[in-house]
């Protein structure tokens, strides 16, 4: 029996298919930050691979692909932090996801309690330290535990869902918080 509309192959699916149906889930959008190197010059990528772990300790994840520039400099940063972005900081998400060495020239951000960049307008920010790092495929799983963390105002989550940017709309209707 084959599910209403869609195209059933035996063996492995092909990427394209893979990357459609996956697009279907709706993910919320983070940028992880943090100062590598020397400590001055701030360095960001765009995440939608982000999930909770564990209450206690409180640990969080992420995936960072294999082929990524920033990754390697941001996992030497002491900590880092995983910036939950707002519906209106879509701009944020394109400027830190591209591979421009200087794509926080126009970021606004102040430092949490140790140091590294929280993007203004997030709606949460998470200070964390790399627990683990797992190859998986053409990514890497890292497993952060949290250490300080924040909220600011909430104008409901930045979403991704079929290669576009949204915003939440609760099912009755009304405007997000």
């Amino acid at each position: 029996m084959t599910a209403t509309g869609f195209t059933v192959a035996p063996g492995r699916p092909d990427a394209d298919a893979f990357r459609s149906a996956l697009g279907r889930f709706a993910t919320g959008v983070v940028v992880v930050t943090g100062l590598p190197g020397d400590g001055t010059r701030p360095s960001g990528l765009t995440v939608n691979s982000f999930t909770s772990v564990s209450l206690d300790p409180p640990l969080v994840s992420f995936c960072a692909g294999r082929d990524s520039r920033t990754w390697p400099g941001l996992r030497t940063s002491a900590r880092i932090c995983v910036n939950i972005l707002g519906a209106g900081q879509e701009q944020t998400s394109r400027r830190l996801a591209r591979s421009d060495p200087d794509k926080f020239a126009s970021v606004a951000w102040s430092g949490s309690p140790s140091g590294q960049p929280v993007l203004d307008g997030a709606l949460a920010w998470l200070e964390c330290s790399v627990e683990a790092e797992h190859p998986a495929g053409d990514h890497h799983i890292v497993v952060a535990r949290v250490h300080a963390l924040g909220a600011g105002d909430d104008d409901g989550p930045l979403l991704f869902y079929r290669g576009g940017y949204g915003r939440f709309v609760p099912a009755d209707g009304t405007a997000a918080p």
